[in-house]
């Protein structure tokens, strides 16, 4: 009965249950009279391992194809995706700290069962999207780099449920330092490849601006929804309002605003290298492959091999490999942990952790399987692309419930978000909702 009232004064259906990835919640000490440098220590981590989902292989794939046939101009998509990424994800951290729940929870506390249960199963098709692109990924760089046969590589990627089981019983910060080395990993390798590159960085700065072309060229627009449905996922918005519950910040007022100010400043900074890497990726392919006519490239494994004579050095191709290994193996860490996220905050039910995860990885390695079984190597780049649209197409039944819960002051008390935030946000919504209508439009025009 008090749980039930307690429900009632906070504006939720039901109480606040047991958090996701109990194993590591609040496992990460905040001192509140640490210095700012070390509250801002104590708070880096989680930020970066929601910037892995703004970089996996399908976000290689739609940026390849994008910067191939359209040269620098969705530069202007890759930031308007990031900038909207930030916006949402400091919702994500809001109402993490305000409620104490992640928006898995927060759906399942909110909604009935006749709701709660299909935003489930969506969150769930968008992970097994996320999961087929990374997997795939993974087993192509494993491919190019050791000549591993795509079903094996496939396979090999389920071995990252012990990595993350290894990782989290040493504690998760060791996660979050695996994840940012191979960040740095990629950086350096990209790096490399666009100082070969010699793109034209005129070009660069103006494909930051908008055009109409975008909305007009219905290729141009298919791309653009990739971009951003590669750019902000579905599944970054459950894994992140997760994770920052990792830090033991306090209970009071002051002490929540404070922690949400290091949470989102945390991930505002990895959001903004995100950015980076996503238009180093563009501007890589526009600079070598638009540049030389080569505009239908969007298969990695294609554009492995045309980088070596395109740049002039042999291990170019081996950079991008490295780099796409990195991100396959981070991204498949993340959408792992948000699928577990996912599956206990929806559905609330207790299994032993290296179940949880290996079932978790099942979801996605099976339809993996089957689809490069039955497609092979030359349509990668296609699939990958198509998850992207279909995160997409998915993304705004993830966002309008976290726009509802955070601009809900009875369900985020004094934490409730700003009127301006909360209106930038829905209108991040409605594009995002009308894009998608025009791209169905399109699609069903032919």
């Amino acid at each position: 009965m008090l749980d039930k009232v307690r429900a009632t004064e906070t504006g939720w259906r039901k109480s606040r249950g047991e958090p996701s990835l109990l194993d590591v919640f609040r496992t990460i000490s905040v001192k509140q009279s640490a210095t700012p440098w070390r509250k801002f220590l104590a708070f880096f981590g989680p930020g970066y391992l929601v910037a892995v989902g703004y970089m996996d292989p399908g976000n290689w794939a739609t940026s390849l194809a994008g910067g191939a046939q359209f040269g620098y101009t969705l530069l202007f998509v890759a930031l308007v995706s990031n900038i909207m990424a930030i916006i949402l994800q400091a919702l994500c951290a809001r109402l993490a700290v305000a409620t104490g729940r992640d928006l898995a929870q927060a759906c399942r506390d909110a909604y009935p069962r006749a709701v709660a249960w299909p935003l489930w199963a969506l969150a769930e098709l968008a992970i097994c999207a996320t999961d087929l692109a990374e997997v795939i990924g993974t087993a192509i760089a494993l491919n190019l780099l050791l000549g591993m046969p795509l079903e094996i590589g496939v396979v090999v990627t389920a071995l990252d449920v012990f990595v993350i089981l290894w990782l989290q019983n040493k504690g998760f910060r060791w996660i979050e330092a695996f994840v940012i080395t191979l960040l740095g990993v990629i950086a350096i390798c990209f790096g490399v490849q666009i100082a070969l590159a010699d793109p034209d960085w005129g070009q660069v700065v103006r494909g930051f601006a908008p055009t109409t072309q975008i909305v007009n060229n219905p290729q141009m627009l298919y791309l653009a929804l990739g971009i951003i449905g590669a750019t902000v996922m579905p599944h970054n918005l459950y894994l992140h309002s997760g994770i920052v519950q990792t830090r033991a910040f306090g209970e009071s007022l002051p002490e929540k605003r404070d922690a949400l100010k290091w949470a989102t400043l945390d991930s505002t900074a990895a959001l903004m290298f995100a950015l980076l890497v996503n238009a180093s990726i563009l501007i890589l392919a526009a600079a070598t492959f638009h540049k030389t006519g080569q505009t239908t490239v969007s298969e990695l494994e294609r554009a492995h091999e045309l980088l070596a004579p395109l740049l002039g050095l042999s291990i170019a191709p081996t950079l991008f490999a490295i780099a796409l290994l990195c991100c396959g193996l981070n991204s498949t860490v993340t959408a792992t942990m948000a699928g577990q996220i996912v599956m206990e905050g929806f559905l609330d039910i207790k299994l032993p952790a290296w179940v949880r995860r290996l079932v978790t990885r099942l979801v996605a390695i099976i339809p993996a399987i089957l689809v490069t079984w039955l497609y092979g190597a030359g349509e990668t780049g296609k699939l990958l692309i198509l998850s992207q649209v279909i995160l997409g197409l998915q993304l705004p039944f993830a966002i309008v419930p976290l726009v509802m819960f955070t601009a809900s002051k009875a369900k985020m008390g004094e934490m409730v978000a700003p009127k301006w935030l909360t209106i930038t946000a829905a209108l991040i919504a409605a594009i995002i909702i009308a894009l998608n209508i025009k791209l169905m439009f399109d699609l069903a025009a032919g």
